[in-house]
């Protein structure tokens, strides 16, 4: 447990015990009041894990498998995908081998395996202002008349 969520608990045991009220509790939270509600119910139900997310120290619902990745990079290292970007082994592999995984999940997996290196972009050179040549407020003839294109007539 964090020190943030020892925080929100000493916050909610507060509340819990009419210190302060359940707004106050809110406020201090940064949540609405519904939510300090369904908290002291979890706080009631489960004590002091339901301040910690549920997920906290396991693996995600939506992470690959390690066997998928491993059979991904093991066709990745053939040499007939060496010199294969992220976005053409993606593209490749969900035609040929059928893994719907996304680019940005092979470059990770290829930059892992050693087998892509990203390159860094050369930094863009900025544009240096310089002074206009002077053409826009200079007066000018037209039909006879002095006229100054900067919006007064002379």
């Amino acid at each position: 447990m964090t020190q943030a969520d020892r925080d929100r608990l000493v916050t909610l045991t507060k509340a819990q015990k009419k210190l302060i009220t359940q707004a106050e509790a809110a406020a201090e939270l940064q949540v609405s009041v519904r939510q300090v509600k369904r908290l002291l119910q979890g706080l009631r139900q489960h004590g002091d894990r339901a301040v910690v997310h549920g997920l906290r120290g396991r693996p995600s619902n939506r992470k690959i498998e390690e066997e998928v990745r491993q059979k991904a990079v093991k066709i990745l290292s053939a040499p007939v995908y060496q010199g294969f970007g992220p976005i053409l082994a993606s593209e490749h592999l969900a035609n040929k081998h059928g893994f719907p995984v996304s680019r940005e999940t092979f470059r990770k997996w290829m930059q892992a395996a050693g087998l892509w290196k990203g390159r860094r972009r050369a930094p863009q050179k900025g544009h240096v202002w310089r002074p206009g040549s002077g053409r826009w407020r200079r007066p000018m003839r037209i039909f006879g008349r002095s006229f100054c294109r900067g919006g007064t007539a002379r």
